[in-house]
């Protein structure tokens, strides 16, 4: 059980100053929020985009099993996106699968409508950068039917162009003859202008090298590499694969920077989430105390709280974390973990607490060596 809902997911320069760093946001109710004084709107470059220095997942937008998604939500899905955008927030990761049941390719479809029905200026929707993945699902044996998918994703999403078109997993573990049709899958993406660029997901190190060399032969660049990067995920294939990355300037997205909301500071032992998770978290949070403890003692010192320092981790790793959000309060607390840095200091000493922890998040079962 554990393993299936986990297969379901998975600064260069400053582009602009505002005058002022207090808002009151016209399309919500909500109070004005102080921002930074630059962050968000300090861009990064991935590929040939320009995205913000934190993304947002929507894995939740439609997810009914793990994330209790309700259709009754939508609108406050709306303000959280209208105020995502409004705070410098241009880089949204979805799926073609992400969805329950009938619900499947609704995370896509309500980012569509909230791009279409966003208040703000035209040139606003135009730089929201939508990163989508294609599952690799067994029906899916050719090129072409990758093509397939990524118009049926234009479609729900109702844009012209998808800014990064990234396999959501390798079959390299359990189905290798079918890893060239997802590559070539992506050449012919990339080649008839459906997307900006191109990226993978649950890439191990040795298949990443593998595909990079793949798609530089038929002169299409790899944008991105998304794996599971957090304070719980910092093993040695993850610094693997981010040497990689950096060493072929490829940019690195982390998902689940939280750890699946074992990061938050929310949960404990004896007080854990509903549904699957709660499974998850029995097995892994009471060996999680070092950690914790140094996440909070930061935390506390900085003034800032427990998910943004974990966040701030991944962004000073050089990462594009892209943590998965729900409500406008979410998205508050997410946008703190930006405008500062941590130190060397307190890198090395939550990255020691981490070692002194026994538990570990458990990887992605499509992950790939």
């Amino acid at each position: 059980m554990l393993m299936a809902f986990l297969t379901c997911n998975s600064v260069a320069n400053i582009s602009c100053l505002r005058p002022s760093n207090q808002f009151t946001i016209p399309s919500s109710p909500f109070k004005p929020f102080k921002l930074p004084s630059f962050w968000p709107w300090q861009k990064v470059k991935m590929g040939p985009l320009s995205v913000s220095p934190m993304g947002f997942g929507t894995w939740a937008w439609g997810n009914q099993l793990l994330w209790g998604y309700q259709e009754s939500m939508d609108s406050e899905l709306q303000q959280v996106f209208n105020f995502a955008v409004e705070n410098g927030i241009n880089l949204f990761d979805t799926a073609d699968s992400y969805g329950t049941g009938r619900l499947n390719g609704q995370s896509e479809k309500l980012l569509g409508k909230f791009i279409r029905e966003f208040p703000g200026k035209k040139l606003e929707q135009s730089e929201i950068v939508i990163a989508t993945k294609f599952a690799a699902y067994p029906w899916r044996l050719t090129p072409g039917q990758f093509v397939k998918a990524c118009k049926a994703s234009l479609d729900r999403l109702q844009i012209e162009q998808i800014g990064i078109g990234q396999l959501h997993w390798s079959t390299a573990n359990y189905a290798p003859p079918q890893e060239l049709a997802l590559w070539g899958g992506l050449v012919a993406m990339y080649e008839k202008g459906l997307v900006q660029a191109v990226g993978v997901s649950n890439y191990g190190p040795k298949q990443l090298v593998k595909i990079h060399d793949y798609l530089k032969a038929r002169g299409v660049p790899l944008c991105s590499a998304q794996v599971q990067f957090s304070l719980l995920s910092m093993g040695e294939e993850q610094m693997e694969i981010k040497k990689i990355c950096d060493s072929l300037g490829i940019r690195l997205i982390s998902y689940s920077p939280l750890g699946l909301g074992m990061l938050s500071g929310k949960y404990t032992p004896s007080n854990l989430p509903r549904g699957p998770r709660a499974l998850l978290f029995k097995q892994i949070l009471p060996g999680l105390e070092p950690l914790l403890s140094s996440l909070r003692e930061i935390a506390e010192s900085r003034r800032k709280t427990i998910p943004q320092v974990a966040i701030n981790w991944c962004i000073c790793k050089g990462t594009i974390p892209i943590p998965g959000i729900k409500t406008v309060k979410q998205v508050e607390e997410n946008l703190g973990a930006l405008g500062w840095r941590l130190s060397s200091t307190e890198l090395l000493q939550l990255e020691d607490a981490a070692h002194e922890s026994p538990q570990r998040m458990i990887q992605n079962i499509f992950q790939t060596k």
